[in-house]
């Protein structure tokens, strides 16, 4: 379970076919720091497994079905990351399984000004 709160941004160092999939190898500083293979890693929303790490280098495998569903994996861009919950931990989001139900399409992604400071509205 995730709160849907980016914790942080990593950077795709590798992105290439695999024996079962894609390899996806992921720079991440914070998130990276303390994980171990096994762990769930939200990957721009996505649940994916940490398979192995060395230092801050993250890497997952990645099956067509999780490519075919999950934007921006390509090598070189960023990721959206956030660590899995644990039972003690505040919640300050949502809880989201990271799991894909359906796909949508973006119609609007507009700024909006509130009283905290500008918001932005996505409209799928």
């Amino acid at each position: 379970m995730f709160t849907g709160l980016v914790e942080e941004k990593g950077r795709v160092v590798m992105f290439e076919p695999a024996a079962e999939g894609w390899r996806l190898v992921i720079a991440a500083e914070r998130v990276g720091a303390d994980a171990e293979i096994g762990d769930s890693i939200a990957v721009n929303g996505c649940c994916l497994t940490v398979v192995a790490r060395k230092d801050s280098m993250l890497e997952f495998d990645v099956s067509a079905e999780t490519i075919a569903h999950t934007a921006g994996l390509q090598a070189g861009g960023e990721v959206n990351l956030e660590k899995s919950l644990r039972l003690a931990d505040r919640l300050g989001g949502h809880l989201v399984q990271g799991h894909v139900d359906g796909t949508g399409v973006v119609v609007a992604f507009t700024a909006v000004d509130g009283d905290d400071g500008r918001n932005w509205r996505l409209e799928v």
